[in-house]
């Protein structure tokens, strides 16, 4: 198969293809040193996104679990509305955000396609697997790039089937006996309210959500509400079945926060106020020198492209990570999530109980 350094391919009006032959792409990676994301490039003009992924979703599912990314670049797609059917060509169906974690919102009413994170353009965003805090995630989750922005904005990724060879055995132990304790404060002036996480004003269905979910509910004063759960530090895929590294221990960790935002938290809350902190699963304090060790994994496992307009990047949210680097311009990067799994389903061993 043919490496592949990024060659333009140019915009052209949509029209059909004669035919769908292997010529029709090329394969290969953007750097010959990379395995991830594996590049799938139209190599001719107008091919259809939507129709391509459709008739060979089997295949591009293989190169996915093999390479834990794919990145279609140069199809023919037109807009959100399309994207999303890209979504339920490769895995039935696009995802409702819920249990949020961080601010986006959705493009148009009725589509599950969302803003990448409405975070402003000169932060940076940790890498991370998507919704590893929840009992329920995706197993996928696709970006589209409607318009790259002017200057950064890159979207790195990490193969996390690397992070199992980068701890010691005995940080490994621990978390994978005790797992991780998040805790979560909503309405403290910091985060998002509970009333956008959870995506109701009821707290009635707050508290019956997260009794299905196994999540404790303590509600502090009229608005107030913090929630406690336990959940696996490492998963078994459920199509390889290997183990692989799955969680926000770091991610969700006060002091991975920027020094502006961190500082401003950490002076204006007491530690059990935090929007979010986690904890080994017994409740005891992470050491920091194991989230510094948690923190070097993650960014030096990056890989970082330029994007282009039009192109979808699809990952195995349990094999690769992803973040996203500080921009400048009008950048639009959009999100949807598939394929729902529980951590019921794929924990490689029950996690202890939360420390009440």
């Amino acid at each position: 198969m043919t490496m592949l350094r990024r060659s333009p391919v140019g915009g052209a009006r949509r029209r059909a293809v004669a035919a769908d032959t292997a010529e029709s792409v090329r394969l290969g990676f953007l750097d010959a040193v990379d395995t991830l994301p594996r590049l799938i490039e139209a190599a001719v003009r107008g091919l259809d996104a939507v129709s391509w992924a459709r008739r060979h979703r089997e295949s591009i599912r293989r190169e996915l679990l093999a390479h834990g990314a794919v990145l279609l670049r140069g199809f023919e797609i037109d807009g959100v509305a399309e994207f999303e059917q890209v979504i339920c060509a490769l895995s039935d169906e696009a995802l409702a955000y819920t249990f949020r974690a961080s601010p986006r919102h959705q493009i148009e009413p009725g589509v599950n396609v969302y803003t990448s994170t409405d975070y402003p353009p000169d932060q940076a965003i940790f890498p991370h697997n998507e919704h590893a805090y929840s009992p329920v995630f995706p197993g996928e989750i696709f970006f589209f790039c409607d318009r790259p922005a002017e200057r950064g904005g890159a979207t790195p990724i990490g193969d996390a089937r690397r992070f199992l060879h980068m701890l010691p055995e005995s940080v490994l132990e621990r978390f994978a006996s005790l797992g991780v304790l998040y805790v979560r404060n909503y309405n403290t002036g910091f985060g998002l309210p509970w009333q956008t996480v959870f995506q109701t004003e009821d707290r009635s269905r707050v508290e019956d959500r997260c009794r299905r979910q196994g999540i404790d509910v303590e509600w502090l004063g009229r608005d107030r509400l913090r929630t406690r759960h336990v959940g696996p530090a490492l998963v078994r895929h459920p199509d390889s079945g290997e183990r692989v590294w799955f969680n926000h221990a770091a991610f969700f960790h006060v002091t991975t926060l920027a020094t502006e935002l961190r500082e401003g938290v950490t002076g204006a809350l007491d530690e059990h106020d935090y929007p979010t902190q986690t904890y080994y699963g017994d409740g005891t304090p992470i050491e920091p020198e194991v989230l510094e060790m948690l923190r070097g994994m993650y960014t030096g496992a990056l890989v970082e492209f330029a994007w282009r307009r039009g192109d979808i990047l699809v990952l195995d949210n349990l094999l690769a990570v992803h973040g996203r680097t500080p921009y400048r311009g009008d950048r639009r990067v959009v999100v949807g999530m598939a394929r729902p799994l529980s951590w019921s389903a794929v924990a490689v061993e029950p996690a202890a109980g939360a420390k009440r």
